[in-house]
């Protein structure tokens, strides 16, 4: 009998993620970061909201006290993680971490969005996702009761700026393709995306680019990648 239960054929970065025989993938919940959560001292708002009800996905803002009470209409800068498309999370670290550092930095409200990750949910789902986050945008912007929230009241909805990180990067790279030179302001009015900033964006092809010739990653493998 044990030899018909699901086996393991891929293995990504040590049971981060685990394909198996069966076509379930399962993901660990207890990954060990090199480095922990940025404390938090009350120098920053944070605040989880769902964004698309169907694919029960969320996002996190983060905002200064100091910049709430400010007169100063600001900016919105968008995050996307990275994970290679299959990992990854607005929770983890390494997103949650820079996007404090953003908020406090920049002056900004901060949106933080997850995405359905491979290989579940095969692109372009991801890219789909990141166009529902700036629906969901549009839709804070048009809202009543925009004037009295307390996160949105004192933003710029058309000055949007878009960061995605490694995978991200790609994901942002489709988004400003589809959104076109006008920044979406035709189809996300009053939103409007004025710039993306591509953190060592992920992408691939037929010929390989310098960074898959070599040497290779320990976890995401050239022979992950091409999957």
């Amino acid at each position: 009998m044990g030899s018909l239960d699901p086996q393991v054929i891929e293995d990504l970065g040590k049971g981060v993620i685990q394909l198996l025989s069966d076509g379930t993938v399962l993901r660990s919940n207890n990954i060990d970061f090199d480095y922990p959560l940025d404390k938090n001292d009350g120098s920053v708002l944070i605040k989880d909201c769902q964004y698309d009800e169907k694919h029960q996905l969320h996002l996190r803002m983060y905002k200064t006290p100091s910049i709430i009470t400010s007169s100063r209409k600001l900016p919105i800068v968008v995050f996307i993680h990275g994970g290679g498309f299959c990992v990854g999370s607005r929770a983890w670290p390494s997103s949650h971490n820079c996007c404090m550092r953003l908020a406090t930095g920049l002056n900004a409200l901060v949106v933080a969005l997850d995405y359905r990750l491979a290989p579940e949910h095969r692109l372009p789902a991801a890219m789909e996702d990141a166009f529902s986050a700036m629906k969901w945008l549009q839709d804070q912007a048009l809202s009543e009761k925009v004037v009295d929230d307390e996160w949105f009241h004192d933003v710029e909805f058309d000055r949007v700026f878009v960061l995605g990180d490694s995978s991200g990067g790609n994901i942002a790279h489709h988004l400003a393709v589809r959104l076109g030179g006008g920044g979406g302001f035709e189809e996300l009015a009053p939103v409007r995306v004025r710039g993306y900033v591509l953190l060592a964006p992920f992408f691939g092809g037929v010929a390989r680019t310098k960074s898959e010739a070599g040497p290779s990653e320990e976890h995401l493998t050239l022979a992950i990648l091409d999957r």
